[in-house]
């Protein structure tokens, strides 16, 4: 269930609250779902913004250092490319659905932060 009406615990309104849980990937996901206590609408978009732009970064860093071996690096650089281009179409997306109020749920990473949300409901 997903609380859009009202104000965040942090005084945003939650359409604004998610749209900033994507802007600078994991990191302001991560700490807008250290400041927000209450709203589960945005706290699931804090927390799939981590799992997918976290686990976006490691890819990228992986695919960074596989780059420079000589020959086959070239395959990595673009296996890179594509997911850099992927990865900011993805980004634009949940921000824009997040600002329509919309719970948009990844496969995976929308699966495991619906977990998390529910594991950690405040008390």
């Amino acid at each position: 269930m997903s609380n859009i009406e009202g104000k965040t615990s942090m005084g945003l309104e939650p359409n604004v609250a998610g749209l900033l849980c994507y802007l600078l990937g994991w990191v302001t996901g991560l700490i807008i779902l250290l400041l927000e206590k209450e709203n589960e609408f945005v706290r699931f978009h804090a927390m799939q913004s981590i799992i997918t732009f976290g686990g976006l970064t490691v890819i990228y860093i992986v695919l960074s250092i596989l780059g420079i071996i000589p020959f086959i690096g070239i395959l990595f650089a673009i296996l890179l490319y594509i997911l850099g281009l992927l990865g900011f179409v993805l980004w634009i997306v949940l921000m824009v659905k997040a600002y329509q109020g919309v719970r948009y749920k990844l496969p995976w990473a929308g699966e495991q932060a619906e977990k998390y949300i529910e594991r950690y409901k405040p008390r």
